[in-house]
């Protein structure tokens, strides 16, 4: 850098890697990210954002977080239809004259929605954007909830069910993309914790609200799902826009700034050489605000990936063992339990009212709220700024993990003490306190898994998204299948004991072995061959297609 640039460069501004350079930096490879100052403290640059105002990166603050709080709300939604009908257990048993193992299937049928959904909805919200692969879903939501409400027999219900969740799935794979798209990798873990916090959160008021709507009836707890359903179809409408960015080529086409402030949801300085604006570069490219209030073309400028990408690209994520063990030992050693939690409620606290048992669901949700704000997105970047500023301002994808081992602690005791409680008859209030403490660890562990697999891949994000959300999901629906069985021939005490030692062992076994292991495995596994659309370089012409024309 030349003295006049150095001269220029003010102390806190976000210095921005080149992209015809960063075959000799690296800056993202197997995990590692090469950090850059900001405000005397270490950052990554990563996405590199243009000065083109309709970037995303480059929206105003305010605007930014109103979409992230619209892709919360159908996150939080996400989990919320399928434990908002617990309380009403016992009507839906009466309504359909079905067993107690059968109403558990009722939560496990829209659980398996949410983990077939991603594998069709990812490579389409590639091809013609987020938002409207958003609406879509939301409809076909909004439709089956309407069909729920009005079900009169049990597999009409069902299907209902099922739909529910397949319609409300772009939640997870796309709303992360769009967090992806608008926010920088440094960020990334405080908003993957908020993320996060929507899902575990609908999981867990989901039963609350139900509660108290179960005192009208069981009906009207999938009436206010629609009330839900049609508000969030509004927001989506006129409150999101499109966040798919051309970035591969806007960053090849546009000149480069050398620095941006601080606030990067700013606008950059003006150069003092004249530049060709974005506008007048591009006029003919169809972009994020510019596109179609209902936009059904392809997405301009990028390569869309074919439409069953999402799904062979599911089964190649199995060669890159770092996701693969990560996911898998969180989803089938630690995340179930939550549905074993939820779904027994109802027979642990059988003395209860549904609006009771609605209210001792608040405990998993304080533990959940106090893990995100005190301990859990934000604290994990600060980790990470620690220990990057100690290793020369390198970032590992492993720095992620520390977090993992006191959340695995409070998970365990969280399920002895409530499955103590409940055998010994101890006071409700014991029993919170171990939903608090268990709440906590799987938000915390939740939000350290999501966050490591994009890190480790953060080219690649919506294809590991993808397998979290679909194992996640998939968890979710065979829990209920066995749980009931298993804590009647066990015991309240046993069974939870057992799901806590699996927990302690299992868990800290897998993530003791990818923080020891994991960035071996990552240099010895080839990287993926496909990118986000968005940092595809391999784009060489684009077709400037105007989306405003039929």
């Amino acid at each position: 850098m030349d003295e006049k640039s150095k001269a220029n460069r003010q102390p806190d501004d976000i210095h921005v890697v080149d992209a015809s350079s960063q075959s000799e930096v690296n800056p993202i490879d197997h995990g590692m990210f090469r950090d850059t100052s900001l405000n005397n403290h270490t950052t990554k640059t990563h996405p590199q954002p243009t000065s083109d105002p309709l970037d995303p990166l480059n929206w105003s603050r305010f605007q930014k977080n109103v979409v992230l709080s619209i892709v919360m709300f159908k996150y939080f939604l996400f989990t919320y239809i399928t434990t908002t009908t617990v309380p009403s257990f016992a009507e839906i048993q009466d309504q359909f004259n079905i067993s107690y193992s059968q109403v558990n299937w009722t939560v496990a049928i829209p659980a398996l929605g949410l983990a077939v959904g991603p594998l069709f909805w990812s490579s389409f919200s590639d091809i013609y954007g987020r938002r409207s692969i958003f609406i879509v879903g939301t409809i076909i939501s909004l439709v089956s909830t309407i069909g729920v409400a009005v079900a009169d027999t049990y597999g009409g219900y069902m299907a209902g069910r099922f739909f529910q969740g397949f319609g409300v799935s772009p939640a997870s794979t796309v709303g992360m993309a769009v967090v992806n798209d608008m926010f920088f990798d440094f960020e990334r873990g405080q908003k993957l914790g908020l993320w996060v916090l929507a899902i575990d959160s609908g999981l867990l008021l989901g039963p609350t609200f139900g509660g108290f709507l179960d005192v009208v009836s069981a009906a009207w707890i999938d009436w206010f799902n629609c009330i839900l359903f049609a508000a969030l179809l509004v927001l989506e409408l006129f409150f999101m826009p499109e966040t798919l960015y051309p970035r591969s080529l806007m960053l090849q086409k546009m000149p480069k700034e050398d620095s941006f402030s601080n606030d990067i949801e700013k606008r950059p300085r003006k150069s003092a050489q004249k530049q060709e604006t974005p506008t007048e570069m591009f006029k003919d490219l169809k972009r994020t605000k510019t596109l179609l209030f209902i936009n059904y073309h392809p997405i301009p400028g990028i390569c869309h990936p074919k439409p069953w990408d999402s799904v062979t690209r599911f089964f190649i994520t199995f060669r890159y063992p770092v996701v693969a063990i990560s996911i898998l030992g969180y989803c089938f050693l630690w995340y179930w339990w939550v549905l074993s939690v939820i779904t027994m409620v109802p027979a642990a606290y059988a003395n209860y009212s549904p609006l009771i048992q609605g209210l001792l669901f608040l405990g998993l949700f304080l533990g959940t709220l106090f893990s995100e704000i005190f301990f859990s997105g934000t604290l994990s970047d600060y980790i990470v700024a620690r220990l990057a500023k100690k290793n020369g301002g390198v970032r590992t994808a492993e720095m992620r993990l520390w977090l993992a081992y006191p959340a695995i602690v409070l998970t365990a005791v969280g399920l002895i003490v409530w499955g103590i409680s409940i055998d010994k008859g101890y006071h409700w209030m014991v029993g919170q306190v171990a939903l608090f403490l268990f709440a906590a660890g799987i938000q915390i562990g939740n939000t350290v898994t999501s966050s490591y697999i994009v890190d480790s891949y953060p080219l690649q994000s919506m294809s590991v998204v993808t397998f979290y959300a679909v194992f996640l999901n998939l968890s979710a629906f065979i829990d209920p299948f066995f749980i009931a069985t298993w804590q009647s021939k066990s015991g309240w005490t046993w069974c939870f004991t057992a799901q806590a030692l699996i927990t302690l062992i299992g868990g800290t076994v897998v993530f003791a072995s990818l923080q020891r292991f994991g960035g071996k495995m990552r240099e010895k596994t080839p990287q993926p061959s496909w990118v986000n659309p968005e940092f595809d370089s391999g784009l060489q012409s684009v077709d400037f297609i105007d989306s405003s024309d039929p």
